[in-house]
């Protein structure tokens, strides 16, 4: 794996050169990909011990910190890091997208938080295009994709299938791709662009030229405030119109941003107040899953052949809070014999599997009912979930991807309903309820 081979890389450069901040930080971005966040987390302190002003470790250390659920840690991180650098985006992203895992953050507090992160990267951005290359009659539209997720990721997963259905004699599509990452995914991708213009080295202001000269009609972005996001190049207005979609789940606070794609489940129009970017629903869903390349076939259901009822969550730790913990605890108190499977990448590391399985023994169940594991590849994951039962949601931060691949496998989902775009991801409206063979709503 590239990121093991990396690891011992990164140490011998620290051999050679003990003060050596950068190394660490590399050091500990590695060791957070495999799921050790332990020593992760410990690099990323030597590198700000070597360099206090380091921003970037910094930002990465309220990165794994919340990977661990360590919230007042990570937000303490990520602020630490704005401070040292107030001109550096990434901590100020990065704390909208943690806000995300808090319990009793009303939505209308995120919008505000979002529209004073766009607010300032609008300030920052001298002048903005008003005019763009553009056909009164064009043989195709001309669509630009703005996104670090063209590979193995849940961007990608759902990206795939969409890009298959288009018609490219009527849209042609540009990608522009803000991280090196490529793989399989990304090779059978590539054919749907017309090009491929990475980003990677562009300065914000360099890229939205690009975009314009490109004579890009609709410019789609991929990311919010997730990982590899270029939301300043949105800041330029590079495109007459322009689209968030796919990649987040509440506002990006950039006004130049003018549209959300959301459908009528996760974007009710009496939401609306939720975005700064105008709400256009698509008739079903925003979102299509693309068939997983190898999967296995569905298995018969594991209680049959075990005896007991195996629930399960894949989703990322970190959703896991303490609030779930108690109504999952509870659930298997109620089920005699029950357990929980827990598969995700922070559990790589003892000393997280330890603390989740301290917060369960806190709940009374005993540790021989929890089955904690850690990452696995794709097609792994989902033979995995031939060992589940009935899928647990977390919340507020409910399963997305995780969720329509256990569907896909044929395990059932049980959500909660909540309050914004993020929290309805699992839902369905009343009157489509019939199509559906059960939907258990669990009221907490």
């Amino acid at each position: 794996m590239l990121f093991r081979s990396s690891i011992g890389e990164f140490e011998q450069a620290i051999q050679l050169r003990p003060n050596f901040a950068e190394a660490y930080l590399n050091l500990g971005n590695a060791r957070r990909a495999l799921g050790e966040l332990s020593r992760a987390e410990v690099d990323f302190r030597k590198a700000l011990s070597i360099k206090p002003d380091y921003s970037e470790a910094a930002n990465n250390l309220g990165g794994v910190l919340q990977d661990a659920g360590r919230f007042s840690e990570a937000e303490e991180a990520y602020r630490a890091a704005e401070k040292i650098s107030p001109e550096f985006f990434g901590p100020r992203s990065n704390l909208l997208f943690h806000s995300n895992f808090l319990l009793g953050v009303n939505p209308l507090d995120i919008l505000r938080s979002a529209s004073d992160v766009g607010f300032r990267i609008s300030k920052s951005v001298s002048k903005k295009f008003d005019r763009w290359r553009s056909s009164i009659s064009p043989g195709a539209l001309n669509v630009g994709i703005v996104s670090g997720d063209f590979c193995n990721h849940p961007v990608g997963y759902f990206l795939e299938g969409v890009l298959s259905e288009l018609d490219r004699t009527r849209v042609e599509l540009i990608a522009y791709p803000t991280q090196k990452k490529e793989d399989d995914l990304t090779d059978r991708i590539k054919p749907y662009f017309s090009k491929w213009q990475p980003l990677v080295g562009l300065s914000d202001e360099e890229a939205a030229r690009r975009i314009h000269e490109d004579g890009v009609q609709i410019l789609i972005d991929l990311s919010g405030h997730t990982a590899g996001n270029r939301l300043p190049v949105f800041a330029y207005k590079p495109a007459p119109v322009q689209v968030t979609w796919l990649g987040y789940f509440a506002t990006t606070g950039v006004k130049e941003i003018d549209y959300i794609l959301g459908d009528p489940y996760v974007t009710p129009e009496r939401e609306a107040d939720h975005f700064v970017e105008k709400i256009w629903a698509l008739p079903e869903t925003y979102c299509c899953f693309s068939p997983p390349v190898g999967a296995p076939e569905v298995n018969p259901l594991p209680a049959l052949s075990n005896g007991y009822v195996t629930f399960g969550c894949f989703n990322n730790l970190a959703k896991v809070n303490e609030r779930v913990i108690e109504l999952w605890g509870r659930v298997l108190q109620a089920v005699p014999g029950s357990k929980l499977m827990l598969k995700t990448k922070a559990l790589a590391d003892e000393a997280v599997r330890k603390r989740i399985t301290e917060q369960f023994q806190a709940q009374g169940v005993a540790p021989d009912r929890l089955i904690l594991e850690g990452p696995a590849p794709r097609v792994e994951l989902l033979g995995a979930y031939g060992r589940v039962d009935i899928a647990l949601d977390p919340f507020p931060y409910p399963g997305g991807t995780t969720s329509a691949e256990a569907l896909w496998m044929g395990v059932p989902v049980l959500t909660k309903r909540g309050d914004r775009f993020l929290s309805h991801v699992g839902e369905r409206s009343e009157e489509h309820t019939s199509e559906l063979q059960s939907r258990v709503d669990i009221s907490y």
